[in-house]
């Protein structure tokens, strides 16, 4: 806890307390029970579920080690509570109904809420090409429907495409606009995290979302995604970040919009903090702006195993989470 929310926190209770002497004082029951209410809101925990983005463990599904229909069981072997599918494991699936309903089914025995899918490869939604981007929406117009088959409640798409920002903006709105409008009947809501190039720019997202009009659209903040320009790949394939965002300053954009949470993770000190990225911050802020869905699992590390980067950050969420609490 830094200095600023200590005095904070240690004025908080020192009100409430003062808030009832007072109440003693004038021997009123009535005001030391509105009183000790009013303390007990101040203190009310605050909850979350935690989710697994299928991406945690893309090198064990890529090489065939896990089954996409396998995926669910793993989550729950992490104690999460919901799944977050990429489109990529199953993307010639999106319309067999009988492969759906296998994974509906396998997600409902392990006790596992389908929450959403990331929706990748089809097609530019920021691109200045109206032909070309009303193609692109349509495109996606499956993965809505898929997921309403398996009860998800939003997909998640990509800004990508652009090349000069304003024209980005405006083609962004529309293609935003006219998709979630299709996703209004199916109760599915269109989530764009930061994920490259503008839409890594908080600024530039805010600008959208600023923008939109239909209340199922918003963001999925990512806590790592906010490199705009990346270089090329080194002998271990890792891109090294030539343009990057500030990462709190870019939450801090995008929240008020969120409807879902990526919590990334790559490296982990001896404490099981992450090394790169100040969770009990961006945490706090997650919880300031009201915000108690799901947060997805969504490890990238290569120091250490994928289960074994799965369970840390989970650790440390829940860590975190009753550091805030």
């Amino acid at each position: 806890m830094n200095r600023r929310d200590f005095i904070y926190k240690t004025s908080q209770t020192a009100l409430a307390l003062s808030i009832l002497g007072l109440a003693s004082c004038k021997n009123s029951k009535s005001d030391t029970t509105q009183a000790q209410q009013s303390l007990k809101t101040e203190t009310a925990s605050w909850s979350f579920k935690i989710s697994l983005a299928q991406w945690s463990l893309h090198r064990a599904l890529f090489s065939g080690d896990i089954d996409h229909l396998d995926f669910a069981a793993k989550a729950r072997h992490f104690g999460c509570d919901g799944v977050e599918y990429v489109s990529g494991f199953f993307k010639d699936k999106a319309k067999d109904m009988a492969y759906l309903k296998e994974m509906k089914t396998r997600a409902n025995t392990e006790g596992q809420q389908n929450v959403l899918i990331m929706v990748d490869g089809e097609g530019n939604l920021a691109g200045a090409d109206t032909k070309k981007r009303l193609k692109s929406i349509e495109n996606h117009y499956k993965w809505v429907e898929a997921a309403h088959f398996l009860e998800c409640h939003a997909i998640r798409v990509n800004l990508a495409g652009g090349q000069i920002k304003e024209d980005a903006i405006k083609a962004s709105v529309d293609a935003l606009n006219k998709l979630s409008e299709f996703a209004k009947n199916s109760n599915i809501n269109i989530l764009v995290e930061n994920h490259g190039h503008f839409s890594s720019n908080g600024a530039w997202m805010h600008n959208v979302f600023s923008q939109i009009k239909n209340k199922n659209c918003g963001t999925l903040p990512d806590f790592g995604n906010f490199c705009i320009t990346k270089g090329e790949a080194n002998e271990k394939g890792i891109s090294p970040c030539l343009e990057a965002y500030d990462t709190y300053k870019g939450m801090q954009e995008l929240l008020p919009f969120a409807k879902a949470i990526s919590a990334k993770s790559y490296d982990f000190d001896k404490n099981g903090n992450e090394t790169t990225i100040d969770y009990y911050s961006i945490m706090k802020m997650v919880k300031e702006v009201g915000y108690s869905g799901f947060i997805g699992i969504e490890f990238e590390g290569k120091n250490v195993s994928e289960e074994k980067g799965i369970e840390l950050t989970k650790n440390l969420l829940l860590k975190v989470g009753k550091q805030l609490s």
